[in-house]
């Protein structure tokens, strides 16, 4: 039996040896059953070769996080063993294709199990089928019927024809039969008690469905990992809805293409990673001199440069807080979950239009790219704000002379027209331009008058319910802070942390910029401690924290940037270290 309440399978081996498509229909078919399942991918920066992995977590209750520890390892190859051993939870099981002699250290506490995986698939007619066995095997160990994969495997080969559907399953049903009677089980957690049907999805899904579902009408994107699969769930959703994508010749294109198509009235985004965000710098600045809404989506990865396409990191954040010449208000907004990402992506569109400047959505590829199931999308709230866009009407009782485009308010936003609207017109340059005119203009007066209109824009933002997310102590001795995709980590930390005795708080940001004060200054000040958990080097989130609220004492860095998601240990060891020098070490149980 596993020893947790949940249960965590992995699946490893080269590129190109259906690594995805084993864990893909495992995990949709535990999905279907009614399960909780997250599941995460572990890829390089190549077509074949190199290793990867897939893994599952099922959960009593639906979790945010792939787990620290692995029950049962499928190995495709010695090096599938050797980079995942140290992951293998204490009495684990490793089924090995037999074709390799597997080796692991007498004292690794593990099992072995070896099975002719690539000789079953070779007899039934090409290597490559060896993944079906796989997933046989791992039916058998946890106890499923076979029965339950056929829909799924002719889902996905049944545009191959009946006979590759049949080989597949045939060779599932191998895979099965081989290790049914192999003596080592493990219990899958019970399903949701809740009834199903439930999306089983992907930040990346969540972003791009909650951009159509605002009425985003148009996407002009380049393909870049780990943002790619934005543009084709868009493409294979949008036209149907009287929408279009657009792949751009480079990042450049794309954005002012963008700002292009929302000038003219249409809503329209772009999606990018870190080198394609740079790209955009001077665009950005564009959108806001003109005072033109657009949405941009970065799916952080590691950099700097290419750095490592496929590997996660928080590291852009000043670049999306700071990036770009000149100075102009621009929203910076960075969802916590799948749903998360569903809400902002939506929220930005109205965002933008009401405020009249970039918003921009901060993911990460462990956020990005990790399918998971989630109870729902409440699609009947998102309301729809054009702001303040002027009609033929409001044109025409216009009663002081000509359309003015960029007037000086109280509140820093003119409204705006759509190009063809009689008397309407306006010039949207890039330079600095006349409030009566808006002609363009180097005058010193008008320049600070401009300046100082745009930059207030942001002095009434009102959406403080998007800032943050807050679960636990009231009174916290130790407050443990992120962004982003930590916080399904961070969540099972506090819990563990709590269940030590340690009064914890999490606090997640959602909303960096404008920043939230009033609201996370109470936090601060209650914790004697701030854990502050990111995905970077310098502590980027830190030093935003001590920018904008100061008590710099109390902030603590809890950093990684090998690429890789965090673990609930590493939060866990790093925050009893900051609570060991707040505390005598003999109070921490």
């Amino acid at each position: 039996m596993g020893k947790r309440a949940d249960f965590a399978w992995k699946v490893g081996g080269e590129q190109g040896e259906g690594i995805d498509s084993t864990g893909e229909i495992f995990g949709l078919a535990l999905h279907r059953l009614g399960h909780a399942v997250y599941a995460y991918r572990h890829y390089m920066s190549l077509i074949k070769g190199g290793h990867t992995y897939y893994k599952l977590r099922v959960t009593p209750e639906i979790r945010r996080h792939h787990a620290d520890d692995t029950d049962v390892l499928i190995a495709f190859d010695q090096y599938t063993i050797d980079f995942n051993l140290d992951s293998m939870a204490p009495g684990g099981l490793i089924i090995y294709d037999s074709r390799f002699e597997a080796r692991v250290p007498d004292d690794a506490g593990v099992q072995l199990l070896a099975v002719p995986m690539t000789e079953m698939a070779r007899e039934a007619g090409g290597a490559i089928m060896k993944n079906m066995v796989a997933v046989g095997v791992s039916a058998a160990i946890v106890g499923l019927d076979p029965e339950a994969f056929r829909p799924l495997i002719a889902e996905r080969f049944g545009d191959k024809g009946e006979k590759v559907v049949a080989q597949n399953m045939a060779l599932v049903r191998q895979g099965y039969e081989c290790c049914i009677d192999a003596g080592r089980r493990f219990e899958l957690p019970p399903p949701l008690a809740e009834p199903g049907p439930r999306p089983f999805m992907n930040g990346n899904d969540a972003t791009a469905l909650g951009a159509v579902t605002a009425g985003c009408r148009l996407l002009f994107q380049y393909p870049i990992t780990p943002a790619t699969d934005i543009m084709y769930w868009v493409l294979a959703n949008l036209p149907e809805m009287g929408g279009a994508v657009v792949q751009a010749e480079d990042e450049i294109a794309a954005i002012n293409m963008a700002i292009g198509a929302n000038y003219a009235g249409v809503r329209a985004m772009t999606a990018t990673s870190g080198p394609g965000f740079s790209l955009m710098q001077e665009a950005l600045g564009l959108a806001g001199i003109s005072e033109t809404p657009v949405v941009v989506v970065n799916v952080q990865r590691a950099g700097p440069s290419t750095g490592m396409p496929t590997k996660t990191e928080q590291s852009d954040l000043n670049e999306m807080l700071y990036g770009s010449h000149g100075e102009f208000p621009r929203i910076v907004l960075m969802p916590a979950t799948v749903e998360d990402s569903f809400k902002l992506a939506a929220e930005a569109f109205n965002l933008a239009d009401r405020f009249q400047c970039p918003v921009i959505l901060g993911s990460d590829l462990y956020l990005a790219g990790s399918r998971q199931t989630i109870m729902g999308l409440d699609y009947d709230q998102v309301p729809i704000d054009r702001g303040l866009i002027l009609s033929r009407e409001d044109l025409e009782r216009l009663a002081n002379g000509p359309y003015r485009r960029y007037r000086l308010t109280e509140d820093g936003i003119s409204p705006r027209t759509l190009p063809g609207m009689p008397k309407g017109q306006f010039v949207g340059m890039s330079n600095e331009h006349e409030a009566e005119s808006n002609a363009e203009t180097e005058d010193a007066a008008m320049r600070r008058l401009q300046m100082e209109k745009r930059m207030r824009k942001l002095d009434r933002f009102d959406r403080w319910d998007l800032s943050l997310f807050y679960d636990g102590d009231e009174e916290p001795q130790l407050l443990l802070l992120g962004m982003g995709s930590s916080y399904g980590p961070m969540e099972e930390a506090r819990e563990e942390l709590a269940a030590r005795g340690i009064p914890v708080g999490h606090l997640h940001l959602r909303l960096l910029r404008p920043f939230p004060k009033a609201q996370v200054l109470p936090y601060i000040q209650k914790a004697a401690k701030v854990l502050v958990v990111e995905n970077n080097f310098t502590g980027q989130l830190q030093e935003l924290l001590q920018k904008e609220l100061g008590h710099h004492d109390r902030y603590e860095g809890c950093r990684k940037y090998d690429g890789n998601p965090f673990t609930v240990d590493e939060i866990v060891a790093r925050a009893l270290q900051v609570v060991d020098s707040i505390r005598p070490v003999s109070e921490v149980s």
